[in-house]
């Protein structure tokens, strides 16, 4: 079919890759830094544009056929019905919208369990519902002159399309907004006016495989998707698959054939890329767990507190590390501090304290795939992500702990690679040489696979020491 591109706009930079349009082997490649200092809340999106020009230099486009478009989540753009922005993007988990989370929580709409009943989540801080209230409440003039909607991968389409009158989005990306049903597939424009104070244009939700349009020059460009969903195209998951990240947080998602509603709020129902589901369960406490752990025990770094953890064995001679550091949201115990229990004469050595950071930390997320499985999600094999899934203590405990197999990426941005694959399928149903129903198989990433084996019984008990300790000092934690 020829080459195709990926463009991947995160919060601090834009990567370009160009990828056989067949087979998805990466051509090229092209980044740069968004000309913004730091991590600011509020965003002018034209920097979006500035480092996408300058990633995609030196010609790097050339011969390119589509462009698929991945972003940044929970980004709002909001725009006057002329199209012009009426203030920056308001991007990230922003704190200032942290009240306005709880006050959308307590309005007309009933509690907890009817948002998760409208929309499959809870509002949080970072999602677009929240600023827009935050928006009506601190700044009602541009609330006032907000007339459209867009999410950042919305408004990046958008301007490659030369700012048409239509404008689209994609399934994945709706269903961050928490405005915007996976269950039932359509936008709760209420909720909107709810949080804004008004009605507001909302982009067209286009199919996974549907085009959003062509440039001027003749680029085909496909629907787009948020980072998250396009990561998870790019690694090909499928059903029976689940991503388990490892950042300062963590979180795991599946994929899954239907929408999980979950009154308690734990599962985010977000949509794929592909026309299936991605439930979310995210804890609050991950690698920030062995961060603590190593400047406890005087570690310059991770591999330095890894190397430790291995002097010791599995169970960590009795220690049981709750590793709730900041609260925790699954389970949901917002106002907890970690907890430290096993400590006896023979346990109070630094390699057992460094084990049990990486199981405490393991079993918190193993807690969070359980709550998938228990809504009937297949678990048979876990992707690891991120740069401390390296760490030999992680690799040594992950399958056991998980009771699943484990593949270890090498190191690729996912994002971009989903959102070039999303451009060939859209490719090649405009060619009708592909099934809008089925994406192009490409090849699989370069990968560790990690069985639990003989360890898995072993894995188990410790899993079991460890929810021991947390029903006894939580109990029900997860009724």
């Amino acid at each position: 079919m020829g080459i195709v591109a990926g463009l991947d706009s995160s919060p601090d930079f834009t990567r370009i890759v160009v990828c056989d349009a067949d087979t998805g082997a990466v051509l090229k490649q092209g980044y740069a830094p968004h000309p913004v200092e730091g991590r600011p809340s509020d965003v002018d999106p034209q920097a979006w544009l500035l480092s996408l020009g300058e990633a995609a230099g030196g010609g790097l486009l050339e011969g390119v056929q589509a462009i698929g478009v991945s972003a940044q989540q929970n980004a709002v753009v909001p725009l006057d019905a002329q199209g012009n922005t009426v203030r920056p993007a308001m991007v990230g988990g922003d704190k200032r919208a942290q009240v306005a989370a709880a006050d959308l929580v307590g309005d007309a709409l009933g509690g907890r369990e009817a948002w998760a009943q409208a929309v499959g989540c809870v509002p949080q801080a970072a999602q677009p519902v929240t600023k827009l209230r935050w928006l009506n409440k601190t700044e009602p003039d541009a609330a006032l002159r907000t007339a459209v909607l867009l999410q950042a991968h919305d408004w990046l389409v958008w301007q490659l399309l030369g700012r048409p009158v239509r404008r689209t989005t994609d399934r994945g990306g709706a269903s961050g907004t928490g405005y915007w049903s996976a269950a039932t597939g359509a936008y709760r424009s209420d909720l909107v006016e709810l949080a804004l104070g008004h009605q507001a244009m909302l982009p067209e939700v286009i199919g996974p495989a549907d085009a959003a349009g062509t440039t001027p020059e003749g680029l085909l460009i496909s629907a787009g998707t948020g980072e998250t969903m396009a990561a998870a195209f790019g690694l090909g998951i499928g059903l029976g698959d689940a991503v388990v990240s490892l950042g300062a947080s963590g979180s795991v998602m599946a994929v899954h054939p239907e929408a999980l509603v979950d009154n308690t709020g734990i599962i985010t129902a977000l949509a794929d890329a592909t026309g299936m589901h991605l439930p979310v369960v995210t804890t609050l406490n991950a690698v920030r767990t062995l961060r603590g752990a190593a400047e406890m025990l005087g570690l310059s770094d991770l591999e330095s507190l890894s190397d430790l953890a291995m002097k010791s064995t599995p169970g960590a001679h009795g220690l049981v590390l709750l590793p709730y550091l900041e609260g925790e949201r699954t389970p949901n115990l917002p106002h907890t501090a970690g907890t430290l229990t096993g400590l006896r004469r023979e346990s109070m050595k630094p390699e057992h304290l460094a084990r049990a950071a990486f199981e405490g930390m393991l079993c918190g997320l193993a807690d969070a795939l359980d709550v998938l499985r228990g809504r009937g999600v297949e678990v048979r094999r876990v992707f690891l992500l991120g740069a401390a899934a390296e760490l030999s203590a992680v690799q040594a405990s992950a399958p056991a702990l998980f009771g699943a197999q484990v593949v270890v990426p090498q190191p690729a941005d996912y994002a971009a690679i989903g959102a070039a694959r999303q451009a060939a399928w859209a490719l090649g149903v405009s060619q009708g040489t592909l099934d809008p129903r089925t994406p192009p198989m490409w090849q699989g990433p370069a990968a560790q696979v990690l069985e639990p084996g003989e360890e898995l019984a072993v894995g188990q008990a410790v899993r079991q020491q460890f929810v021991s300790v947390r029903e006894q000092t939580y109990p029900g934690a997860f009724r």
